[in-house]
């Protein structure tokens, strides 16, 4: 179960808004990061099966994105349940954040709720590798930017005024010799299926076949930075997304809320393994890294390490100096998890 205030806050929500609400927090913190993944939905679906059929299901969301095809399907697994379905946005909902929210009916978004484009990143056996690895350690696989790749390819065309094919050619060769044909190809894959995706999310709610392209082009194609943050009036007056007006009767449970999971997921703190150690040469500590919630349960992933202050001796350098070493001992979802 939650703790007495996140159960609290958690109930305000529901009575303010007439909905059952389910949170699902993915982790930002430096170090121990999460992502909207497939994994969670069996334990999604115990809490939606407790909640029954009902008119409305507020997800509370926190997510600075993961697996596109697992934000559709958590779309397509709510409204099995929900005769509504709404998300609330406190903060970060990005990238596949960004998909879960265009597939509502409805969504709330605090003064500081953030939307970005949905800009997928390839990661497969055939992208490049960095080009100096650290001695001793595999070679480090480099995520390949869908947008980047398209760029590329308009920077050629409009900046450099490459306009014939056989010079465009020789351009895209340069490019295949240095990110291999394969990955070029699951680039192409994934500009294609995230557009899919995002408006089949529209389609859900919205019967404007011109304003779903609109709204799809835009997240996919025309905000050309990853990092590009679309708070609320823009959300409201250039996307002219179904954002519900501000209400104090939720926005401040809401807010309130969310700061209970920042703290338990500690998303503002930098990791310091002294911290932890203090005077201690050895400790054990319990990570959560991502919640899954409602007045039914708390499911938590949680990463358990052993910490420990070690003596390092540098080649040239004679006096040892003070290192840390972390060994995962557990990390797993635990489902009513004291958190």
């Amino acid at each position: 179960m939650p703790t007495p205030r996140r159960l609290e806050l958690i109930r305000a929500i529901e009575t303010a808004r007439g909905s059952r609400v389910l949170s699902y927090i993915t982790g930002d913190r430096h170090g121990f990061e999460t992502k909207i993944a497939t994994d969670v939905f069996p334990f999604i679906l115990e809490h939606l099966e407790a909640f029954g059929s009902t008119s409305k299901i507020d997800l509370f969301l926190y997510t600075t994105g993961g697996i596109t095809i697992a934000a559709s399907g958590l779309v397509s697994l709510i409204r099995e349940f929900a005769g509504r379905f709404s998300v609330l946005i406190p903060f970060k909902a990005q990238s596949a954040g960004t998909l879960v929210a265009l597939g509502a009916d409805s969504i709330v978004m605090s003064r500081v709720g953030q939307l970005s484009p949905v800009d997928p990143t390839i990661t497969s056996p055939y992208n490049p590798t960095m080009p100096h690895p650290v001695p001793g350690n595999p070679p480090q696989s480099l995520p390949v930017n869908v947008e980047d790749v398209v760029s590329f390819i308009k920077l050629a065309r409009s900046e450099a005024g490459i306009k014939n094919e056989q010079a465009l050619a020789e351009v895209f060769r340069d490019l295949a010799a240095k990110v291999h044909p394969l990955a070029l190809g699951s680039v192409y894959r994934a500009r294609e299926q995230i557009k899919m995706i995002a408006r089949r999310m529209l389609q859900t709610h919205m019967t404007n076949g011109k304003e779903i392209e609109r709204i799809t082009t835009l997240l996919t194609r025309e905000l050309y930075s990853h990092d590009y943050i679309i708070g609320r009036k823009e959300a409201t007056e250039v996307l002219k997304l179904p954002i519900e007006t501000a209400d104090q009767r939720w926005d401040d449970p809401i807010w309130s809320l969310y700061k209970e999971y920042e703290n338990v997921l500690e998303l503002t703190r930098g990791f310091n393994p002294e911290t932890l150690l203090q005077a201690q040469q050895r400790v054990t500590h319990t990570f959560t890294r991502a919640i899954i919630e409602s007045t039914v349960a708390t499911h938590a992933f949680q990463t358990v390490q052993e910490i420990t202050r070690v003596q390092v001796t540098q080649p040239g350098i004679p006096t040892p100096i003070v290192g840390f070493q972390a060994r995962v001992i557990s990390e797993n979802w635990v489902a009513n998890s004291i958190v």
